[in-house]
């Protein structure tokens, strides 16, 4: 039940910043929204430059999707507290709401 409450308040939370889409995930605890929009509005060469802009900018760490053969995704876990979450996904918005 905490997987679930966690995996719904992530992508609902990923899907409301701008420039990120993501869908439900199927099993995991990972999301993998796609974020090329966010990568091209912030001048960005890809994911793995998303994701250093993310560990500079916002303090969290997310995998690059090209590790996986996605490039323009970003992997994110949930599982971590709720608490840990919301502070990530804060700290994310303003990091890519910057460009």
């Amino acid at each position: 039940a905490a997987f679930k409450e966690r995996h719904d308040y992530v992508v609902d939370r990923l899907n409301k910043i701008n420039g990120l889409q993501c869908l439900p995930s199927q099993g995991a605890f990972y999301s993998f929204p796609n974020c090329q929009e966010a990568i091209s509005a912030l001048g960005l060469a890809d994911d793995l430059a998303l994701a250093e802009h993310l560990i500079t900018k916002a303090n969290v760490a997310l995998v690059p999707g090209s590790a996986f053969g996605a490039p323009g995704y970003m992997r994110l876990s949930f599982a971590t507290s709720l608490e840990n979450l919301t502070k990530a996904l804060d700290r994310i918005e303003e990091a890519i709401s910057k460009a």
